[in-house]
């Protein structure tokens, strides 16, 4: 047996009130917890390289957040910071935790409080140690869930979608207790909406509640890993905002994973392989003018008012009410465009990183920011037995759409700092270090 592997979650919800950032133009502070929010680590060795996954319930790992957490995890425990993961699972209803550019101009949009930054990153050095500390003879499978049902593509709902959700189960191969599950799921965790004041890791957060109490035990970490999700939501799927959904939306998503956790086989001996590069150079997005931006304001408020008073289906108005927060959000970063401010941003996001960690057969592949899952399924079609996770190691301050998004021009692009060709260069640039390894 060459395999070593342990396992940690530590609490990382507000020990006081925070901004829930995820939804602009309401002063929206926590009242409460539902559940707490975790981050859960995953330590692996095969006796020659070491990897670690950080999935923390949060709505974004800042970059800077990222690279002081793998620094000081390297000092702690020797795991090169190349070969360390940390993702968000980009839930709406957990605290702030960088600046976001494009909401710059919200009134009810604070700035980061400095201090639950600091707690939500000595909260992933504390797991990752702690995993480390854990390790102990172990064994690997993987299995893939079918997780229809969870959402739908957000724009459309017979549009592209990925419902297949690979398990990585990890087990002590001397007792078969069960040390760790990694799931990866392409859907935003948006059930509740900005009149849910409580804390929540939203239906993934719910989701982990099931299997911990149902099928792993409650002190078998789950990490949660948000796949290529930009136009992914629950919205086509669920009946209303309230946390009776976003429970029944985390079952069915916990029963697809325990209904596939019988059929895995184990390993003792699969090989770890890592690899990473960055991209410097991704083309920025041109933005309109100032007065152009607020044309496109005027008549994003215009098609609103005119679906709510036709009594349009719920769908199709919370589909122009984000396209309206997207209209703002480009007036914004056209105000940013014409002075200072963006160029800093960028250099914040960039380069931005492409990581992948292969475990056996399995390669996770990491990618900064929110990616349209077309981008993703290339990726998959390309490189055998691949699933991207995105919001890992940072944030891009938007989304990266396709071509055809980007020419639509609904909410996503519209918040988006890059060109819909940045896109493009991941899947490139990915398939090009998928074939550096084994």
């Amino acid at each position: 047996m060459t395999l070593q592997a342990g396992a940690a979650q530590v609490d990382i919800s507000p020990k006081d009130s925070q901004f829930l950032f995820g939804y602009p133009h309401v002063e929206r502070y926590s009242t409460g917890i539902h559940d707490n929010l975790w981050a859960s680590a995953l330590y692996i060795s095969d006796a020659n390289k070491e990897t670690i996954f950080v999935a923390n319930d949060i709505i974004f790992v800042a970059k800077e957040s990222c690279a002081k957490a793998r620094k000081a995890i390297e000092e702690k425990t020797g795991v090169p910071a190349s070969n360390i993961m940390i993702t968000a699972t980009h839930t709406h209803s957990g605290p702030l935790t960088l600046d976001y550019i494009s909401n710059a101009s919200d009134p009810n949009v604070p700035k980061t409080d400095p201090a639950y930054v600091k707690l939500l990153e000595d909260g992933i050095i504390e797991a990752t140690v702690t995993a480390y500390n854990n390790a102990k003879p172990a064994k690997i499978g993987l299995a893939i869930a079918d997780d229809t049902g969870v959402g739908t593509n957000r724009r459309d709902p017979s549009g592209p979608a990925d419902h297949n959700v690979p398990v990585l189960m990890v087990k002590n191969a001397e007792d078969d207790s069960n040390i760790a599950c990694m799931l990866v799921c392409s859907m935003h965790p948006t059930v509740l909406h900005e009149d849910s004041t409580l804390v929540t890791g939203d239906f993934p957060g719910l989701s982990r509640i099931y299997l911990q109490e149902n099928v792993l035990g409650k002190d078998c970490p789950v990490l949660h890993h948000m796949g290529p999700s930009g136009n992914q939501s629950p919205r086509h799927v669920t009946k209303a905002n309230t946390f009776e959904e976003a429970k029944r939306i985390g079952e069915i998503l916990g029963k697809a994973v325990e209904k596939v956790i019988p059929a895995i086989e184990y390993k003792t001996d699969l090989k770890i392989q890592t690899a990473s590069t960055t991209l410097a150079n991704l083309t920025k997005r041109q933005f309109p003018s100032v007065e152009e931006a607020q044309q496109r304001l005027k008549e994003s408020v215009e098609k609103l008012e005119n679906l709510r008073n036709s009594n349009a289906p719920s769908q199709e108005v919370r589909t122009a009410e984000c396209d309206w927060f997207g209209a703002e959000e480009t007036l914004t970063l056209a105000k940013a465009a014409a002075g200072t401010e963006l160029e800093k941003t960028y250099s914040t996001v960039l380069p931005a990183e492409i990581q992948i960690i292969k475990i056996g057969d399995y390669s996770f592949i990491g990618w900064q920011g929110e990616i349209f899952i077309e981008f993703g399924l290339e990726v998959k079609s390309k490189v055998p037995n691949s699933f991207v996770i995105s919001c890992a190691n940072g944030e891009m301050q938007g989304y990266i759409v396709t071509k055809e998004a980007s020419e639509e021009g609904g909410y996503e692009a519209s918040n988006a700092l890059f060109d819909y060709t940045s896109g493009e260069t991941f899947v490139e640039e990915t398939i090009k270090l998928a074939s550096t390894l084994e």
